[in-house]
């Protein structure tokens, strides 16, 4: 394996900014060795039409996606939302859209905070309601495509409040 692969590998696996002498330890070899490796990786991505990019930043050198394909990336990588704001999902889905008043009385104060995030990353629609000081809230298209919703199988598709039995035990298993 060669150096410049190794150190590509690394910058790679690691997935954060690495100081040259951090390379050098992983690498198990000098600095002067690393910092060649990486003029002629930097070189050779600048020359070649990748995604990527070998770069350095305050905090080290990275193997990172060029900035042209960030719109691409946030269209394909999950976006990390807190199990607060995936209830909040949830409710709002589940109910078929509601009220922002009906939701923080359901879910708590927090709720604000978390629908702000789920309408910023498009998942929730908020539509201010004619007569009313409460806004509308319910799933987006986006809500439908990145949880796959129309691919669930119907025997998924439960109306809670009809297919449910109310005094079913908690320990019972469905056969």
């Amino acid at each position: 394996m060669s150096l410049l692969a190794k150190i590509e590998a690394i910058l790679y696996l690691k997935g954060q900014p690495l100081s040259i002498g951090g390379l050098a330890e992983l690498a198990r070899c000098d600095r002067k060795e690393v910092e060649e490796a990486l003029i002629q990786l930097m070189s050779d991505y600048a020359h070649r039409d990748s995604a990527l990019e070998v770069v350095e930043t305050d905090s080290g050198y990275t193997l990172q996606l060029r900035e042209a394909y960030m719109e691409l990336m946030h269209t394909l990588v999950a976006p990390e939302l807190g199990v607060g704001a995936l209830r909040t999902l949830a409710a709002i889905a589940l109910n078929g859209g509601i009220t922002q008043t009906d939701l923080v009385e359901l879910r708590g104060s927090g709720a604000y905070q978390q629908v702000q995030e789920l309408v910023e990353l498009g998942f929730v629609h908020k539509r201010k309601q004619p007569n009313a000081r409460s806004y509308w809230l319910q799933v987006t298209k986006k809500f439908h495509q990145y949880f796959q919703v129309d691919q669930l199988p119907k025997q998924l598709s439960l109306n809670f409040a009809e297919d449910l039995p109310l005094d079913l035990p908690l320990d019972s298993t469905v056969q």
